[in-house]
């Protein structure tokens, strides 16, 4: 009986390949040596999504107004913790709605009265990742 020394099995992957994603930066940074735009790649990707969602202001994209998120609109308010829950309630409606490779989102929100100012952590998995994702900023009261 003769063996062949083939593998049958060498074109099936053996370890799954996680997705990749990527977006660019936003000021559009350029590879020096490449002179191509530089990516940002899986998890930085999410995050800059992320950021824009918080960022954005409703009714601010021409053609989808409903984009984003509300709370600039709380900025202003007294700062209670009915304001607090609802930066956290629209911060995480918007991320689950507009960013389908976040999961599990968990946002807290902390008022720094000093600075007038809140602090947000968001916490959420990618998809297919076993690893949490941690981002943090500060919204601050400027007009």
């Amino acid at each position: 009986m003769a063996q062949s020394s083939f593998n049958q099995d060498k074109f099936t992957p053996t370890t799954k390949q996680s997705l990749l994603f990527s977006d660019m930066f936003d000021s559009f940074l350029v590879h020096p040596e490449l002179h191509d735009l530089v990516l940002r790649k899986n998890e930085d990707s999410v995050k800059q999504s992320v950021m824009n969602i918080i960022l954005t202001n409703k009714y601010e994209r021409p053609f989808n107004q409903n984009f984003g998120s509300n709370i600039q609109n709380f900025l202003f308010e007294p700062m209670t913790s009915f304001t607090q829950n609802n930066i956290e309630t629209e911060i995480m409606n918007a991320i689950n709605n507009f960013e389908p490779r976040a999961q599990q989102v968990s946002v807290d929100v902390t008022p720094d009265e000093e600075n007038n100012a809140y602090n947000i952590s968001v916490s959420f998995y990618m998809i297919n990742s076993s690893a949490p994702v941690y981002l943090s900023t500060i919204l601050y009261r400027v007009r």
